[in-house]
Order: structure tokens, then sequence, then C-alpha cells
């Protein structure tokens, strides 16, 4: 069998064939944009080049193959982002607003709010909370109450404080409250596109401020479904750490009634790039149903010779006065770009409701 091959590099959203295509639409609708112009720069020096930089360059080109004034070109832009066919690619319209457009602060993030519909403005927006943010977050309160779900995910994902890909807002990461509004304004959002990045906002100032956002969930009505999902999803570094105020938000509170049956973490030996299975019956030793949340835990061993504690979520479910429930999960032993595996025992633990109920391990033998 003919080995499969590889998938493209990400950089590679901004290849030539992309740039000629877009020089092709910006020709489209503007007579005088200079396409060679922009072909020849956009591509410059491509291979050595990551993502983001592909990105920017093609947005200096951009600017380079317009005719003077920023008005106009934004004109230009308006009808062209219709045509560059790919989410990812059509982010070089907003770094276009991003680069030249700060000293236009209406007209730009009128643009920003509509290239967001196309390729998410969510990088060049921060550029104009780093020059002027409560004007900039008064503006993104106004996006919140958007009829298109782009724009108001770009009123929420815009100002995360821990954004990836882009810098950090060092202001609300100091003051949550800053972005509150915003956020209080989506909890009940009906699109999961909202939603999730909702979430990720709270759970983004959960790492800096777990009680402020603890108190904040426990106000929110508890009668809405969408709500209740942004609730969950937002607590989940909270929940995989047991905070037990996070727990009872989302019906797991106290400790769980369960004894463990058939716990076990297979294979007991192995080498770098296997699996371990770890598997076991939770069953119920209550007279009344429960909320469980299953986590485990692997205690990495790191290149010191000690060890790293790695929560991982595993099921939520309802438990039944003396049910029984399965669980297992499949976890590949392999480098990451983010992880790297040393020889060792690695500890396991299961995990309900935040307190360990079983124990094991599995070695990791030398390659």
């Amino acid at each position: 069998m003919a080995e499969q091959a590889a998938a493209p590099a990400l950089k590679e959203i901004f290849n030539r064939e992309r740039f000629e295509h877009i020089a092709g639409a910006m020709a489209a609708v503007s007579a005088q944009f200079d396409d060679k112009l922009f072909i020849a720069e956009a591509t410059r020096n491509l291979d050595d080049l990551g993502i983001m930089q592909r990105m920017r360059q093609g947005a200096q080109a951009m600017q380079q193959a317009l005719p003077p004034g920023y008005p106009e070109s934004i004109e230009a832009l308006y009808k062209v982002a219709p045509r560059i066919g790919h989410g990812f690619a059509a982010i070089m319209l907003p770094e276009f607003v991003a680069l030249y457009g700060r000293g236009h602060f209406a007209l730009s993030l009128d643009a920003l709010a509509f290239f967001t519909r196309f390729g998410s403005s969510e990088f060049a927006i921060r550029h104009f909370l780093e020059d002027d943010l409560h004007r900039t977050l008064a503006v993104m309160r106004g996006w919140a109450e958007d009829e298109n779900e782009h724009v108001r995910r770009l009123a929420s994902e815009g100002c995360r404080p821990r954004l990836p890909w882009a810098g950090q807002l060092k202001a609300v990461i100091a003051d949550p409250e800053l972005t509150w509004p915003i956020l209080d304004a989506l909890r009940a959002d009906t699109s999961l596109y909202v939603r999730k990045s909702v979430a990720n906002h709270l759970n983004d100032i959960a790492k800096d401020h777990p009680e402020w956002v603890l108190a904040r969930l426990e106000a929110w009505p508890k009668d809405n479904a969408n709500t209740s999902w942004i609730v969950k999803h937002a607590l989940r570094t909270l929940i995989k750490q047991g905070e037990p105020r996070a727990l009872a938000l989302i019906g797991a509170g106290g400790e769980a009634k369960v004894r463990v049956e058939d716990f076990s973490v297979t294979p007991r030996m192995l080498k770098l790039g296997g699996h371990v299975l770890i598997s076991a019956d939770i069953v119920s030793t209550s007279l009344r149903p429960q909320q469980i949340v299953a986590d485990y835990a692997v205690h990495y061993v790191k290149s010191g010779g000690g060890t790293s504690r790695k929560v991982f979520k595993l099921k939520q479910f309802e438990l039944a006065p003396g049910g029984r429930q399965p669980l297992s999960i499949k976890r590949a032993i392999r480098d990451f770009t983010t992880r790297k595996h040393y020889p060792g025992t690695h500890r396991v633990e299961l995990m309900a409701n935040g307190r360990t109920v079983a124990e094991g391990s599995f070695e990791l033998l030398p390659t």
C-alpha cells in the first residue's frame, strides 16, 4: 500500500496560487489595482515565512498595489471580501485595516465588523484595543447585539485575555470587569459559534480570577439551555481541578458516592509510540441519582526524574441508584510539540467529582 501523502503545511494557505487568486479578484473590482506588483511583493521569499508572516506580507503588498488613500482602499476591499473564498485567507483584509487604518477609528471598526463575516477580525481588533481600550470595547459591546453571529462572536473573541496566536491583553487580565458587559450580553446566545467563544473567554479569565468567574456564573439564570452550555464549558479548567463550586454549578456538587470495580491500566509496560488503555466500572452506592464528572490524571515523568500531573476529561453522566457506568479511554504515548515523554513510572488517577477513587500506573521503557 502506498504511503499517504503528508498534509500541506498550514502556511500554504498563503501560497502563490492563493495570492494569484486574490490578485485576480482585486483586479476585477478595482481597475487601478496593480496585480503584477501585488503578486511580486506578496510572494517574495515565501519559503522563509510562516503563516502569519505571509498573511502580513500579503496585506502590505495589497497596500502597495492599491492607489493612495485609505478610505478608497477600504471601499475596494469591501467589494473583494466575498470573492476571497477562504475563511483564513480572508483574514488578510482585517490585517490591512490593522496596519493602515488606526488613524481612521470609526471607518476601520466598521470595516472589521464587515470583514469578520468572511475571515475573522479577532487578531486585527487587538491593535485598536491596545490604542484605545475603552473606546474600542464600547463599540464591541454594540457588536454583541448584532444580528450576524460572526460579528457577535468577534465581540467576545476579539477581547479574550489570552487569545491563541495573539498577544495577551494585560489590562483585561488584570481587570475582567472590562469585558464582562459583552460576556453578560451573550450569555444565552443562540449560536454555538458565539457560545464557544464566550466559554473560552470565561475560561481564560478563570485561570487568573477563579472566584470572580464563579461568582458571576452563579448569578446567571439557570433555566436557559444555552446559558447552561456556556457555564459548563467555561468552567472546564476549574472542573478538572475539582473546584467544588464549579462542580456544583453543573450539578455535580458534593462527594461522589461510588465504588470502583475492574480498574485497570494496560499494558503495564510499553515503549514510546504505544497506547495505554484506562478502564473501570463506576458503581453507585447512593440511594439517589447522582451527577458524576469523571476525569483522569497522568503524572508524566519529567527530564529530571520528577513528575507533572495533567488532568484530562473523561465523561459526565447521571448515575442511577445502584447503577453502573463503564468507562474507558485509550491514550497515545507519543511525543507532541507540547509534551516530551521520558522513561519511568507514570502514575494514573481516576477521579469522580474531583476526588481520586482509583490509582494505577504504567512503565514507559527506554527506547
